[in-house]
């Protein structure tokens, strides 16, 4: 059997074109992985910056408040 019959070369050729479609398929949906990814990564640092822009424009325009300061709570004992 040296030489392959035409029914195997059919079921050869069929697994071939099977297996391309497979590879192409994985490889898009890497690349949409990748693209999802990136786009998350490039939203996050966008809010990032947002929320830390914020916070300094908030911090500028606050008046230094000293903290309030408590009078120390007078402590119950604990009864048994």
């Amino acid at each position: 059997m040296s030489r392959p019959t035409a029914r195997a070369s059919a079921s050869r050729r069929n697994a071939e074109v099977l297996l391309g479609k497979a590879q192409k398929r994985e490889t898009n949906f890497k690349l949409e992985q990748e693209r999802e990814y990136e786009a998350l990564a490039r939203k996050t640092a966008r809010l990032r910056e947002l929320r830390l822009a914020k916070e300094a424009a908030e911090n500028e325009s606050e008046p230094k408040a000293r903290p309030a300061t408590r009078s120390p709570k007078a402590r119950r004992s604990r009864q048994t």
